[in-house]
């Protein structure tokens, strides 16, 4: 055989990959999984997103108070911002002649709820015919446009307390550099109930220590996605990328 041609052979070789060199898998650790988790999204696609929060505690006495907290962003929106409505609804039915008897029941521990993490939901009962609901939910809708946005309520700045009372309790609304905390305290020593969003976590913790109450800590996030349609073009030029790595043998 002449030079030549042992000499494309071996540069032919030297240019081709061997085969523990084709596909060599990189383990990631747990922290940069960490830091990637849930980060990944097409560029545009979101439009809009929004948080809803919401508490009401209904006494006994069947009146009702609470609040509702919402925050909507979407490309114009200039400055993110909490919109705080309160609840204040009076008893439908009067109240018996006797009232209704303070609350006397005990709840002990729970010291741990504060430094959780992800979300936690807590009812802790210490009376009679109560009922406690706590729930998260996470709407995704698509859409070719946002939604139009018109905030109601008064605007929670930051570092701001926001307070209301009435017969069922005190509520109180506040905003801090970790996030947005509705509280509620009961009349009459019936309980309390606190719903907090901090710090990527969700707390939605009841304590009801009477009788006959109703408790709701609710928190919706809403996602509006663009309803695209990939082009022709767009599919092509995957195809074509997904076509050059026929030479690498996949």
């Amino acid at each position: 055989m002449k030079n030549p041609l042992w000499l494309a052979v071996v540069c032919l070789a030297a240019s081709l990959p061997s085969h523990g060199e084709t596909f060599r898998p990189i383990e990631l650790k747990d922290q940069e999984l960490a830091s990637l988790r849930g980060r990944y999204v097409l560029p545009g696609r979101i439009i809009s997103f929004g948080i809803v929060m919401s508490s009401t505690w209904q006494h006994a006495n069947g009146e009702v108070i609470g609040a509702t907290s919402t925050l909507q962003i979407q490309q114009s929106t200039l400055k993110p911002q909490f919109h705080v409505s309160m609840i204040d609804e009076k008893a439908t039915a009067p109240a018996t002649s006797g009232g209704s008897p303070a609350g006397t029941g005990t709840v002990t521990g729970g010291s741990g709820l504060d430094s959780t993490q992800g979300v936690t939901q807590v009812v802790r009962a210490a009376g009679d015919n109560n009922s406690a609901y706590n729930n998260v939910d996470i709407n995704v809708t698509h859409a070719d446009q946002a939604p139009a946005s018109q905030p109601q309520g008064q605007v929670l700045a930051a570092g701001q307390t926001l307070v209301g009372a009435n017969a069922a309790g005190s509520l109180s609304v506040s905003s801090t550099g970790a996030g947005v905390q509705l509280n509620i305290n009961a009349s009459n020593n019936q309980g309390s109930s606190v719903q907090r969003l901090a710090q990527g976590g969700l707390l939605q913790n009841s304590t009801l220590l009477g009788n006959g109450n109703h408790v709701n800590n609710v928190t919706t996030l809403n996602v509006v996605m663009r309803e695209s349609v990939p082009t022709a073009a767009s599919l092509n030029g995957s195809l074509d990328q997904l076509k050059g790595l026929r030479t690498f043998g996949y």
